[in-house]
Order: structure tokens, then sequence, then C-alpha cells
């Protein structure tokens, strides 16, 4: 039986580790030519090297998504390799701890630069190609702190409110040349990031008790969880599904109290 994305190529950025690299991995299990791009050389070379390894297609190219030479250039190489690009996951995120006014505006423009202008550039050079070759699929991972807000995260939470209106706002554009455009709101998932923050906490582990406590479920989400709806998102699954935001949190946007 054909993969859901046999014959697709794929671009996933950020797929270094984390959800990226669980997305990137899940793509080429179904059928994908996925493109790892990727800022940090040698995560980004080891999760193109491991989806090889078990028989997929992949390509490593290195990519700061802040950056407009970076991404032009990585949407060429994909085409130069592959001939086409179907779909685009703007999963390329830094996460950056303060409240609004203790917020430098270096650490500002930093967090915008990668996780709200990297969502447009990716998708500014990616929309062209999607148009010529008749449509594609842009999935955008955007978090439930676009929906609502975290005190100690005014910036990341700004950006990924950003990311929900960029999505609806480009969905609106393209979809009449067959481009859909959704986006994916977790909530914590268990990724470097989440474990550098729980790390830094002077008891890690009843942190990481008092945070799963919040959520219906009574955990936070696994990658592989997050790169599930990215697959359906990307696929032809999703064939009516545009301009919105899929929340996968596991219950905790659910609750007032």
């Amino acid at each position: 039986m054909a993969g859901r994305l046999e014959g697709k190529v794929a671009v996933v950025t950020g797929a270094g580790s984390g959800i990226g690299r669980a997305i990137a991995h899940r793509f080429a299990q179904e059928g994908a030519s996925v493109v790892i791009a990727e800022v940090n050389r040698d995560a980004g070379a080891s999760a193109a090297s491991e989806i090889r390894a078990e028989g997929g297609s992949a390509l490593f190219v290195p990519t700061d998504v802040s950056r407009a030479a970076d991404v032009e250039a990585m949407v060429r190489r994909t085409v130069a390799e592959f001939g086409r690009l179907d779909v685009l996951v703007n999963n390329a995120a830094i996460q950056i701890l303060g409240r609004l006014a203790d917020t430098s505006e270096e650490d500002w423009d930093r967090l915008q630069s990668v996780n709200l202008k990297g969502v447009f550039l990716c998708s500014k050079y990616a929309i062209p190609e999607m148009v010529r070759t008749g449509g594609g699929s842009i999935v955008n991972i955007a978090s439930v702190l676009g929906l609502v807000g975290d005190p100690d995260l005014a910036a990341y939470c700004a950006a990924k409110g950003g990311v929900l209106a960029l999505t609806k706002a480009a969905a609106l554009a393209y979809g009449p040349a067959g481009i859909r455009v959704n986006a994916i709101c977790p909530g914590d998932v268990d990724t470097p990031m989440v474990r550098d923050y729980f790390n830094n906490d002077p008891d890690p582990e009843a942190l990481r008790r008092r945070i799963s406590s919040e959520y219906a479920l009574r955990r936070i989400a696994e990658p592989r969880e997050i790169a599930e709806a990215a697959l359906f998102l990307a696929s032809d699954a999703s064939s009516f599904v545009t301009a919105t935001a899929l929340v996968i949190d596991g219950g905790l946007t659910a609750k007032c109290y």
C-alpha cells in the first residue's frame, strides 16, 4: 500500500530535534522525500542520516529561517534536488523566558525573527513553487500560547499569536491556487526545549509533575503525537481543511480554573 505522502516533497524546518524531527521521520515513513531545514548542522545531518538508514529519502540543507538568503537558497536546493515542493512544515522556533517589561529589545527581535519572520520567509519562498505545481499544504507549528497567555513568555505568545493570524491570511490568499494552510497548537511536548525548561528548575521532577497535573490526561505530549497531526494536515486526508488551528493540548485549555 502506498504511503499517504508517496511522491510528495516536504520541507520541515527545525527538524534536527523534537517535534520537527518526529515529523520528518513520520513523513518519510509515509513516502515523502524530506528536506531537513535546520540551523544546527550536527543535528540536521544526524536527522537526515537516520531517515536514510531507515530506507527513507532525506536531504539536509543548513538553514537559518530568519535569513531570507538562507531560505531562498534552501527552497532552490529542494526544487533542484526533487523537482517540486508539496508540503512545508514551519516548525523552527526558540523560546526566551521573560515578562513583557523585562524582555530586552534584543531578545524580542531574536525570537520574532525565528518564530514569526521565519514562518513568513519560508512560506514566501515555498508558495510560488506550490503554485507552479498546482497546490500544496503548509503546516505551521504554533502553540496554545497563541490562544492563551503566559505572563512569563510575552515574546513567545506574541509570535505564536502572529503565526495563527498569518495562517488565516495565507489560507485565504492562496486557497484558490490549491494551497491549504493550517496550524497546530500543541501544549507542552516532551522535547529538548521543554526538558531544558524543567531542568533549569531546582526540582525538575516536581515541576514536571505539577505541569502534567494541569492536563486532563495528566501528562504532556510526545513529539510523535504532534507528528501524526502534521501528517493528517499534510496529506489528502485533510483535503477540505484550511485556515484551521488544530489544538492538541491534552485538555489543557478546556478549563477556566
